[in-house]
């Protein structure tokens, strides 16, 4: 091991610059949520944080500018959806690894985030003791989930598991509306925040209906929020 030794006679090592450091950017609209994952990689020599998003925009912009090797992404944004983001890096970033941690249902969302690109979900309960492990395990190519979502997951990527609810059988974009309906947003608002046209958006909700099995918008609306409370 190659070193130097600093005007007080401390010996530090030479090549320790040459070490390589993996960039994280962080993309979580929760401050407390983000100064936590900033303390916690803060121990780890080995990471560094590259930018923090709050939203879907902001971050695509940061991953221009910083080229992060890995990016955490929460599902519940201040503008746009995790699932989306997800699936818009992937596009255009294939080499930029995803872990998805978020407060969100696991059992409903880990097998989306993986086919939106990523490589693992954690939920937030649980991210503390996990995290650090997590990111390497990631960066090293490998998927990480939850231990009771392993098979499960795995079932439902091979089709051989049936859904449980059926919110499972909704399309990524029909789970966004209902979160915002659940959020207290009407068809204008989702579409302006989906940079959809307010018929795409009453469409989304007609099919809502059809899939949950209910009759009217007042039943939807109330699905909807308990949707977000059962996420919260």
């Amino acid at each position: 091991m190659r070193s130097t030794t600093r005007s007080n006679g401390q010996e530090v090592r030479a090549d320790a610059a040459h070490e390589r450091r993996y960039r994280v950017l962080i993309v979580d609209d929760h401050p407390v949520i983000c100064e936590g994952y900033r303390q916690l990689i803060a121990c780890d020599a080995r990471l560094e944080i590259c930018g923090v998003a709050a939203a879907s925009g902001e971050a695509l912009q940061i991953i221009r500018d910083k080229r992060p090797h890995l990016a955490l992404v929460d599902l519940s944004l201040s503008k746009g959806h995790g699932l989306e983001l997800c699936k818009q890096i992937r596009s255009r970033f294939e080499q930029l690894k995803l872990l998805v941690v978020s407060a969100h249902d696991e059992r409903l969302f880990a097998e989306r985030a993986l086919k939106a690109g990523a490589s693992g979900y954690l939920h937030k309960g649980e991210a503390c003791d996990r995290l650090l492990d997590a990111i390497h395990a990631v960066l090293e190519g490998r998927v990480v989930l939850g231990r009771e979502m392993t098979e499960r997951v795995l079932d439902r990527l091979t089709r051989r598991g049936e859904p449980d609810s059926p919110l499972e059988d909704l399309s990524d974009r029909e789970i966004e509306v209902l979160e915002l309906l659940g959020s207290g947003l009407g068809t204008q608002d989702i579409a302006r925040w989906l940079s959809l046209s307010p018929k795409t958006v009453d469409s989304y909700r007609e099919g809502l209906k059809r899939e949950l099995g209910l009759t009217n918008s007042t039943e939807l609306v109330r699905r909807a929020v308990l949707f977000v409370l059962q996420n919260e």
